[in-house]
């Protein structure tokens, strides 16, 4: 998925030295995306930019797209990091310069590693299911993995970890005992738990990594505080479980991962580590082949936004 800010701020991301267990609410900033959805842009928030090496998080739906086209995002680029694309309803259907075509469906991860340059499109299919819920992430990649080969892995299977009143998918990295077949380049977590209503339990954590929960449907209490869907509580570190409880049937993506120990810089949809990076990977998009075709896509691509006047600083993850 692409950010389609027309005029996006650099997003300077990094460690925070030290930092304990916290409940710092975020909401979204609601962005709209192609010709009809609207998501609720968790990350990069104000204050908060990266989870472990999470550094991007949208959460849209449920939207009744019955009558519309839904999700059309047309080819755009990617580098220096990986995107996730996760669904609770209805199906996108990715296109890639790689030459993928793969419906990816709710409950099924589809991952797609930049590394040093591709593009992709995203769209709903046609005809589409009645209503478009999901969420799209991105992960940054590591100074040593930035370059790699660009891939995309579709996963239908994805391992479960149950208890009373949880049924846990785990998207990437490992939760308890079940670790995602997906490709991670850092220590991390994403997980899709289902809770059902009355469910009153303490998830076992990493304390070495940072939480945030995205609440994606229903009434949920996370750590005691009521998170409403569209809206995530980052947790900080140091937590050695999470005490959830379910007021109703409910979803939530816990996201997680050891702190990310480098500066980057995020602007437009590229991740990098100094203005040269930003600034050579725009004048690839428009004037080179680097990032490749998207054959099969009904329109055009998207143009890059004018870069900022400033240069873009990279930073560490101090506020």
């Amino acid at each position: 998925m692409s950010n389609l800010d027309r005029k996006p701020v650099p997003t300077a991301c990094g460690r925070e030295a030290g930092g304990g267990p916290v409940r710092e609410l975020l909401t979204g900033r609601r962005v709209p995306l192609g010709e009809s959805t609207v998501v609720r842009r968790l990350l990069p928030n104000l204050g908060r930019r990266m989870v472990g090496a999470w550094c991007f998080v949208d959460h849209y739906g449920p939207d009744d797209i019955a009558d519309e086209p839904g999700m059309q995002v047309p080819p755009h680029p990617h580098m220096g990091l990986q995107t996730v694309s996760w669904l609770h309803q209805s199906e996108v259907l990715h296109r890639d310069s790689l030459g993928s075509l793969q419906t990816v469906r709710p409950y099924e991860l589809g991952l797609m590693t930049s590394g040093r340059a591709i593009s992709h499109s995203e769209e709903s299919p046609r005809p589409h299911a009645r209503h478009l819920h999901g969420a799209q992430l991105w992960v940054a990649l590591p100074d040593a993995h930035r370059h790699t080969a660009p891939a995309f892995e579709h996963h239908p299977d994805l391992p479960v970890v149950t208890a009373p009143g949880l049924n846990a998918t785990v998207v990437l990295g490992t939760l308890d005992t079940a670790t995602s077949p997906g490709t991670t380049y850092t220590p991390l977590v994403g997980a899709d738990l289902a809770l059902t209503a009355g469910a009153d339990l303490r998830l076992p954590l990493v304390p070495d990594f940072e939480y945030a929960v995205l609440a994606m449907s229903g009434g949920v209490d996370v750590d005691g505080v009521r998170v409403e869907p569209g809206s995530m509580l980052y947790l900080g570190c140091g937590r050695p479980e999470l005490p959830l409880l379910a007021r109703t049937d409910a979803a939530v993506l816990l996201l997680g991962g050891e702190p990310f120990d480098e500066k980057i810089v995020m602007w437009w949809n590229f991740i990098g580590r100094s203005t040269e990076d930003i600034a050579r990977a725009r004048a690839d998009w428009m004037t080179t082949d680097r990032f490749g075709t998207v054959h099969g896509y009904a329109g055009d691509r998207l143009p890059a936004p004018e870069l900022p006047a400033t240069p873009l600083k990279p930073r560490g993850r101090e506020r």
